[in-house]
């Protein structure tokens, strides 16, 4: 359904910091700069990208946009949101763990990024 999700920073080398740390924390790899200063990042058949906004203007987050990423396991959800914390990130929302809800139970760890972007590690249970 997705070909890749992007997200808009205001300051590049802050964000390969705390992005670098949470894909390595989920068995990823660092992203790669690209020409145009984006970083980019494939992990498990998904891109992601960071980005200054190209119209020139501050990048801004969704207000009440996430984006989640697949964690093979709770521990690797719990090392992600460490990863983001310890790397200018922000714990938001409960503490990690499991919640239950329409979807069963879930694994769930919340984090905002430096530049706003909420961002979500959920591993199904």
């Amino acid at each position: 359904m997705y070909s890749h999700n992007m997200v808009g920073s205001n300051d590049i080398p802050r964000s390969k910091k705390f992005y670098d740390a949470l894909f390595k924390a989920m068995g990823g790899n660092e992203g790669f700069q690209d020409d145009k200063n984006r970083i980019v990042y494939m992990h498990n058949n998904g891109i992601f990208i960071v980005t200054p906004p190209i119209d020139g203007e501050p990048a801004t987050h969704a207000n009440g946009g996430t984006i989640g990423f697949a964690m093979d396991t709770p521990e690797m959800a719990d090392a992600w949101h460490e990863a983001g914390v310890a790397n200018g990130g922000t714990s938001i929302e409960d503490p990690p763990g499991i919640r239950e809800g329409g979807f069963g139970k879930l694994y769930l760890a919340y984090l905002r990024d430096p530049d706003g972007n909420k961002l979500c590690a959920l591993k199904r249970m």
